[in-house]
């Protein structure tokens, strides 16, 4: 029986090859929220959008048009990373679908100048290229960059001063 998300958060912590830890915290919402307020909230400082539809429900793309242009309006000029995202890409014409991927990516990636993936959920087929495209837009701070990472592990390192520790009795850690 399906059940419709309300709201899940997922969050995830990588080590990143020696420079630190990544925090990712992915809040999964079904577009409908009880609380105006926190999903404004949510919008001002998220990092990125993943916005999905089906493509055998126009109705679900209309939605997603409606959560750009509310997304865009609340974030008021400051960079709003989105990638829409087709979901059931898997289906054909025949089965149901509507929504057809090149009339969508036209106006996603024409119009909107945003990332357009296709995927399904029932295959697991693009799932990786959903993440891919989002983590395209963000700007990650370089040292999170693999590639800087290899390359900082192959330069040597002068030796590093170690400091005294500090004497704090009270202190806390804040993330």
């Amino acid at each position: 029986k399906y059940t419709r998300t309300v709201e899940e958060l997922h969050v995830l912590e990588y080590d990143t090859a020696g420079s630190g830890k990544m925090h990712l915290e992915i809040l999964d919402t079904s577009g409908s929220y009880s609380f105006p307020a926190m999903r404004e909230l949510s919008i001002r400082h998220s990092d990125a959008f993943a916005l999905v539809y089906a493509v055998d429900d126009p109705g679900s793309f209309e939605e997603v048009r409606r959560l750009r242009d509310e997304i865009l309006e609340l974030r008021g000029g400051k960079r709003a990373p989105i990638t829409v995202v087709g979901s059931k890409g898997d289906l054909t014409e025949t089965e149901g679908r509507v929504l057809l991927a090149g009339d969508v990516m036209a106006t996603v990636e024409g119009e909107w100048d945003a990332n357009f993936v296709e995927a399904s959920a029932r295959t697991g087929g693009n799932t990786v290229g959903v993440f891919r495209a989002l983590l395209q837009q963000v700007d990650l701070p370089h040292r999170l960059s693999p590639a800087l990472c290899r390359r900082r592990d192959t330069v040597p390192s002068p030796a590093a001063k170690k400091r005294p520790p500090l004497k704090k009795n009270n202190s806390c850690v804040l993330s």
